[in-house]
């Protein structure tokens, strides 16, 4: 007892020396400290349970949970009284626990009368193994029954599921002040592509069954339920034994499993050579290549010999040594090399609580993670690893594979393989394929980029040929082709990294809007190969963060944040249009990129302009948001509604060398803010800029005195122009200044109107808008009868004569006047659904025309509907309740 309690507090005195993470939890849960420095590690684990508390909101004791038990299992493993196989068990077991107390949250909030059931949370890769990491995420599917699944009246199964998988992960993974409790990677699923995060059973059983990639048997075997309705987990994976475990020996897992393991030796080859930043995961003899060791034996022989399918690495290696299925000696040393390779893991995602593999570069670092691990320095860490590394590198790589995949060179023989592989146009397809080899195009002229292009050439036909239309696909990719100056980079990126190939087939298909985006600059594939960029966009100021200027010169610096900006909005219509998020999420993500890209140029801009007419003192410029922007929920294609304001007296003058007045300071400052915005660069376009909405309009000056502002708009603002302020929000400025504007907006908004005038100002300009915008055609979701102006003018008539719902949030303010009984129930909904479609539609069908049969069914998803039918009836009956209402709010007497 006593040594240990020596081991647990040298254990402690390390970790606060050497891992901020773990300082920072000791001194935040005191009574998990206590019971550690008494060595008594089951008080701790205790306590550290103790953390959630009874009475906390669920997401609040997540986190503290998480926390306080990754304190006490850091702890214990770097005292030696925990094993790796029980610091990583009980990661899962919290991750397991976790995941139902989240998923029983998530149903109960939405149907507290119900028993949680008909909702299955399906583990993969390390959570499913029960083998996670220190700081991992969880690999997840979300599977429900629809005859089962507790859902609220008039809700479609899917819908409810849906809605339900959202919230599971936002409890899971939402960064709050008490941290996040896991990271949720969701990108296992069926076609995830193309389908939403929930999935009916069926419907992912009938995948796997006709569908599944080889990859994907791999990442079944360590499949098994986490939380959920016990019996639909078990009903999928019953189902789905026959498509992992085949019952002929299957030598071909070899060439899978090894393909998949060349892909990630080429992707990340800079951490491939042992030494400082080796990368523990994916390095050559690293983790990664123990597990698929282990896999492809599995694979090969598993189908006739259950006792091989284990889960765990180390109880799979146990099995297949005893089977004789893997040499005794191999499976020792792997067995040996496992456990070293992911406590050291552990070690580097001890230190600041982050999902890292590498080893550090820098010598420093180096030496603080080995005296973390209790060692004397770097050296002694790298001694400690290198023999295991080469060991495992040199078995692995006894394993045999086969030669790459090429495409056919014979006509014929070319033409007949993609007929085969789904072509129904495979005249047409040939026909492409050997324009792009005849060397045309610029991108294929070297030798290098031909051979980068033949091999990642099967797997782009593979992807387009699964894609909804395959030679759409295949001729936007050729635009793609044509347009780059050199091709080997993106080539090079295609081959090694395959489900890059999926995205783009259906990026392609899908897509002309990302896939005009691609031809200009392919390099923003590069943005989807971390699986952070399928995450939801940040928060502004993180955001802002990112784009702030950092020495460049200030063209450099425009160019710059224009690439990041489009990086981050391609990367919100990929989630869309492959599923991975609810276009009602990525319209709040469009909207944040969008004011932290206003705040980081506009800071730019007033940064030069000071440069030559220095400050105005007691004066600062305010940015107003309108529209879109000031409501917080952009489109892909949304224009910035800006007003540009300033503080202070009109009078004072700047002391810079070239002094200006308040004034000319401000009007001459706009326009340099409007052009940082929406000038196109080297990089490309951004946004663009509408100032049409300040006061007198284009008449008027282009910024003017904040309280010149109120003064217009108490005086002589139209109708409409008080309308427009109901979705008015400061976006740049100081927080003193933001906080008045704000308040001065407020009592605008509240000020004693006629409500007769105002209903027959908004019929009036509604009338004007049709006369001079008629709508495109059905799918034109903002104008025609029914469509979102009609509801955006309801609200806010109603918003100005009720002074109700003054939020710039439209989704928020029509909640607040249903429920002060100013509009129906259903009108939620509606709005729900069409800005759903608007913002699906501005990525799909940028025209406003009815699109592709192809993208019909995706459409419809990304809208909570499971068939285009389904979209076109909510769609019908949506327009008709908000016609109905406008009609009513515009005809309506008195107040």
């Amino acid at each position: 007892m006593k040594a240990t309690v020596l081991a647990v507090r040298e254990a402690i005195e390390r970790g606060r020396t050497h891992s901020p993470f773990l300082r920072f939890q000791l001194d935040q849960r005191p009574q998990v400290a206590a019971a550690l420095e008494a060595g008594d590690m089951a008080a701790a684990i205790v306590a550290a349970a103790a953390e959630a508390g009874d009475g906390n909101e669920v997401m609040v004791a997540l986190r503290r949970r998480r926390s306080a038990l990754a304190l006490a299992l850091g702890i214990g493993d770097l005292a030696g009284v925990l094993s790796f196989a029980e610091v990583s068990g009980a990661l899962s077991d919290l991750a397991d626990a976790t995941l139902e107390q989240a998923l029983t949250a998530a149903i109960a909030e939405r149907t507290p009368e119900e028993a949680p059931r008909g909702f299955a949370v399906i583990a993969l890769g390390k959570l499913g193994g029960r083998e996670l990491n220190y700081s991992s995420d969880v690999d997840l599917i979300y599977l429900y029954d629809p005859g089962t699944l507790p859902r609220r009246p008039r809700e479609e199964p899917d819908q409810a599921a849906l809605r339900i998988g959202q919230r599971v992960t936002e409890l899971l993974q939402k960064r709050t002040e008490d941290g996040y409790a896991f990271r949720v990677d969701l990108r296992l699923r069926p076609s995830p592509e193309v389908t939403p995060i929930a999935l009916p059973v069926e419907a992912a059983i009938s995948y796997y069954e006709s569908s599944a990639l080889p990859w994907e048997r791999a990442a079944f075997i360590r499949a098994r339920q986490a939380a959920g309705d016990p019996e639909v987990g078990r009903y999928f994976l019953d189902a789905v034994q026959p498509f992992v475990w085949r019952r002929s020996l299957d030598f071909g897992a070899i060439g899978e499993v090894q393909s998949m393991s060349r892909l990630i030796r080429d992707h990340y080859a800079q951490g491939q050579r042992f030494g400082p930043g080796y990368d523990l995961k994916r390095g050559r003899g690293g983790i990664r290549e123990v597990e698929f060791f282990v896999q492809i034996h599995q694979l090969i022989h598993g189908g006739r010999e259950p006792a091989l399918r284990a889960p765990r690495t180390l109880d799979a290696l146990a099995a297949l040594a005893e089977a004789g299925r893997a040499d005794a000696d191999d499976a020792a040393a792997l067995a040996a090399a496992y456990p070293l390779l992911r406590t050291i893991e552990h070690r580097l995602q001890m230190v600041d609580d982050l999902q890292t593999h590498s080893l550090p570069q820098g010598r420093e670092s180096l030496d603080n993670v080995a005296r973390l691990h209790g060692l004397a320095d770097g050296e002694a860490l790298l001694d400690l690893v290198r023999p295991h590394v080469e060991r495992v590198e040199a078995i692995y790589d006894r394993l045999g594979g086969g030669e790459a995949r090429r495409l056919p060179a014979d006509a014929d023989a070319l033409e007949a393989g993609l007929a085969q592989a789904g072509f129904a146009d495979s005249a047409g397809a040939r026909g492409r394929i050997e324009g792009w080899r005849s060397g045309k195009a610029r991108s294929l002229r070297t030798p290098a980029a031909i051979e980068a292009f033949e091999a990642m050439l099967p797997a782009l036909i593979d992807a387009f040929a699964a894609a909804p239309d395959p030679m759409r696909a295949m001729n936007r990719f050729d635009n793609v082709v044509e347009r780059l100056p050199t091709g080997l980079n993106l080539y090079r990126l295609l081959e090694a990294r395959p489900a890059l190939t999926q995205h783009l087939g259906a990026i392609l298909s899908h897509a002309p809007a990302l896939a005009d985006q691609l031809a200009r600059r392919p390099e923003l594939l590069d943005g989807l190969i971390d699986a952070s960029a399928f995450e939801p966009a940040r928060s502004v100021p993180a955001l802002a963060q990112s784009f702030a200027r950092a020495g460049e010169d200030y063209e450099r610096y425009l160019d710059r944040v224009r690439r990041d900006v489009n990086e981050a909005r391609f990367a919100l219509g990929t989630q869309v249009v492959l599923a991975r998020s609810d276009p009602l999420e990525a319209a709040l993500g469009y909207a944040r990129v969008a004011e932290a890209a206003v705040e980081a140029l506009a800071g730019a801009a007033v940064a030069e302009f000071e440069q030559a007419h220095g400050k105005v003192q007691g004066c600062e410029l305010i940015i107003l948001g309108l529209g879109r922007l000031g409501g917080g929920a952009l489109t892909h294609a949304s224009d910035l509604d800006l007003i540009y304001l300033f503080s202070g007296s009109h009078e004072a003058e700047s002391d810079g060398a070239k002094p200006l007045r308040a004034n000319d300071y401000f009007n001459r400052l706009a326009p340099r803010v409007t052009a940082a915005l929406s000038v196109p660069t080297a990089a490309g376009p951004l946004y663009e800029v509408d100032t049409r909405l300040r006061p007198s309009g284009t008449d008027g000056m282009l910024a003017v005195s904040a309280e010149s502002f109120a003064d217009y708009q108490r005086t002589r603002a139209w109708t409409f122009e008080h309308m427009a302020l109901t979705r008015a929000r400061p976006v740049f400025g100081s927080d003193t200044d933001r906080m008045a504007l704000s308040a001065t907006i407020d009592g605008l908004l509240r000020m004693d109107r006629d409500p007769a005038r105002v209903r027959a100002d908004a019929a009036r300009m509604r009338l004007e808008i049709a006369r001079h915008k008629p709508a495109k055609g059905l799918f034109d979701i903002k104008l025609g009868p029914g469509a979102l102006v009609d509801l955006e003018f309801a609200v806010q008539v109603l918003q100005l004569v009720h002074h109700a719902g003054l939020t710039p949030d439209t989704g928020a303010a029509i909640d607040a006047l249903i429920s002060a009984g100013l509009m129906p129930g259903e009108i939620g909904d509606a709005y729900r659904l069409l800005t759903a479609m608007l913002v699906t539609l501005r990525l799909v069908s940028p025209e406003s025309t009815e699109p592709a049969e192809a993208s019909r069914l995706l459409v419809a998803r990304a809208c909570g509907l499971g068939s285009w039918q389904e979209l076109l009836a909510a769609h019908a009956r949506a327009r008709q309740s908000i016609g109905a209402l406008w009609l009513e709010v515009s005809a309506a007497k008195g107040g």
